[in-house]
């Protein structure tokens, strides 16, 4: 079995290394909003004050076809966007490549905004009516309709299901159940079982339900959250500027060693930077245009002015203030008592020193894929209550070098031999001790540094409940549009189904190996999206100036 785990990680490793973890592919989706915010003469900027004026419903005529309003579709798709990525996609991308990291998300949020205007836009002018007499749109229609390139369609469609699982539901489930068992003690599987209940409840109701449930939970876990997040800016206020001073000083030099965090090149920093504001924001997946699709309006225009809005209050709000409280709160490079993931855990030859300037510099090469000396350790190693008597190897949990590891079966201190192949443990032994922490756990321990103290735990897993669950609640309904385009409406209840199953399944698996997933299937959408809205720019310039021409002859505003 564990060499069977190896092997799948070992392969989704590759795959993500083709895709979101290639080089080509950041430079593609920030490339693509860079280009359009030029074409388009900077309508994030221009059309911002608009946009909260559609969304307010001051245009909008009782007239207009679609299943929600512009409000309901923005909190749909806001639900869909504000999730994990939120709370424990920023502490990811901080573990990963340090403040700098985060300079990048603001990046991708900015000329994000332009890119969903887009996709949004072309998406609302492509939808159409199923056989159940619903509203159906997204990029696979743009793609049938507008490119006339079915096969790149059916491609899209298949991502949109297959990413439904790797985005909204799998990430979501698993982080809520990490922060219900650090927080409240909740066993895993109770939460995933819980939720997964819930959710069927939800989903089973369709778009209708979905959106009344979006339009009700996104404010509140919104203040909730932010809420919290200022109660611990507030408490280590004079560290504010300084972690400021560190995103914007170490965006084009990558982040230096600090603590237990070992480094990060500016390479690793954009590059995990740019997926995590993917992940965050979704501009350019091709997921909101499903949700925007079902707004009701007669100008594909006025919906994409709505979308501007997503990336701004999603990343530019609330992503920053994530990073700041774990910037500030001086918790991300700090190692912290947790037990250690086997994806996260491997054994290196020799004795390593973090402290140590030609240990250090050799581990930052090791961490950021550039020439090391560092290999993989192979032999056994013999432990006695617990401890491990050997200095022929050093153990990295989580990219920094653990410390006061202890080894244990059945919750007892284990005694008796053990074997590593190729750094990574053969047997299903537990291991636990302090290292770096990444996702849920780092905000929820950055939230503890305030007034609120352990406390604070609680704000997380409350917003993170929240937004994940209603995260996961949008996801199915792209799911649902996207296998309505493939196989009709009598597919939507065997995946529902599995959607709920999947839900719980994750609950119980592996944090790593479910950001490692969901970093794959983000690609596999984001890909030909992008493709398509490129090659429809020109209709896309173009359905601007019609916008303006009607909306002067029917407003009286300029």
């Amino acid at each position: 079995m564990d060499e069977l785990i190896t092997g799948v990680e070992g392969s989704l490793s590759w795959m993500d290394s083709l895709l979101g973890s290639a080089f080509y592919f950041p430079y593609l989706l920030l490339g693509t909003g860079v280009f359009f915010t030029l074409y388009l003469k900077v309508p994030q900027v221009r059309y911002f004050t608009h946009a909260w004026r559609v969304v307010r419903g001051k245009y909008d005529k009782p007239h207009h076809l679609g299943d929600a309003t512009h409000f309901q579709a923005l909190t749909t798709a806001i639900a869909g966007t504000v999730g994990t990525g939120n709370i424990g996609g920023v502490a990811l991308a901080i573990y990963l490549g340090g403040p700098a990291a985060l300079f990048w998300m603001w990046m991708t949020a900015f000329f994000g905004m332009t890119t969903k205007f887009v996709e949004v836009s072309l998406s609302h002018k492509y939808r159409q009516t199923d056989d159940h007499g619903f509203i159906v749109g997204g990029p696979m229609f743009v793609m049938e309709k507008g490119l006339n390139l079915k096969w790149l369609a059916v491609l899209f469609a298949i991502a949109t299901v297959v990413s439904s699982f790797g985005s909204g539901n799998m990430p979501q489930s698993n982080n809520i159940a990490s922060g219900m068992l650090s927080t409240f003690g909740i066993p895993a599987w109770i939460t995933g079982l819980s939720l997964a209940i819930l959710l069927g409840m939800v989903i089973l109701g369709g778009i209708k339900r979905i959106v009344k449930v979006a339009e009700k939970l996104v404010p509140t876990m919104a203040v909730i959250y932010f809420l919290g997040g200022l109660a611990v800016i507030a408490a280590n206020i004079e560290q504010v500027l300084p972690s400021f001073l560190s995103v914007i000083q170490d965006a084009f030099s990558g982040s230096a060693a600090a603590g237990g965090f070992l480094g990060a090149s500016f390479a690793y920093a954009f590059n995990r930077g740019v997926n995590r504001g993917l992940f965050s924001n979704e501009a350019g997946q091709g997921s909101a245009p499903i949700a925007h699709a079902a707004a009701r309006a007669d100008e594909p225009i006025s919906e994409g002015m709505v979308s501007i809005l997503e990336p701004f209050i999603d990343t530019i709000i609330i992503c920053s203030l994530t990073g700041l409280v774990i910037l500030a709160s001086g918790v991300w490079n700090e190692k912290h008592e947790t037990d250690f993931q086997k994806f996260d855990t491997q054994f290196i030859a020799g004795t390593w020193h973090e402290d140590r300037p030609g240990n250090r510099s050799e581990l930052f090469a090791y961490l950021n894929f550039g020439e090391s000396s560092i290999e993989p350790f192979s032999g056994d190693i013999r432990v006695v209550d617990g401890i491990a008597n050997s200095a022929e190897y050093t153990i990295l949990h989580n990219r920094s070098i653990a410390e006061d590891v202890r080894f244990e079966e059945g919750g007892s201190r284990y005694t008796g031999m053990l074997t590593v192949r190729e750094g990574k443990l053969m047997e299903p032994v537990a291991l636990r001790g302090r290292s770096l922490v990444h996702s849920v756990d780092l905000t929820s321990i950055a939230f503890t540094r305030s007034v609120f103290g352990e406390y604070g735990r609680y704000i997380v897993s409350i917003g993170l409940l929240l937004f994940a669950f209603t995260t996961a609640v949008a996801w199915s309904y792209y799911g649902d549009r996207a296998m309505t385009y493939l196989f009709g409406t009598g597919s939507l209840t065997a995946y529902r189904l599995a959607y709920v199953f999947g839900f719980f399944i994750a609950a119980i698996s592996d944090t790593s190996l479910i950001w490692l997933i969901s970093a794959i299937t983000i690609a596999l959408m984001t890909i030909p999206n992008l493709f398509s809205i490129l090659m429809l720019r020109k209709e896309m310039k173009q359905g601007i100036e019609d916008y303006w021409i009607k909306f002067r002859q029917e407003n009286s505003e300029s």
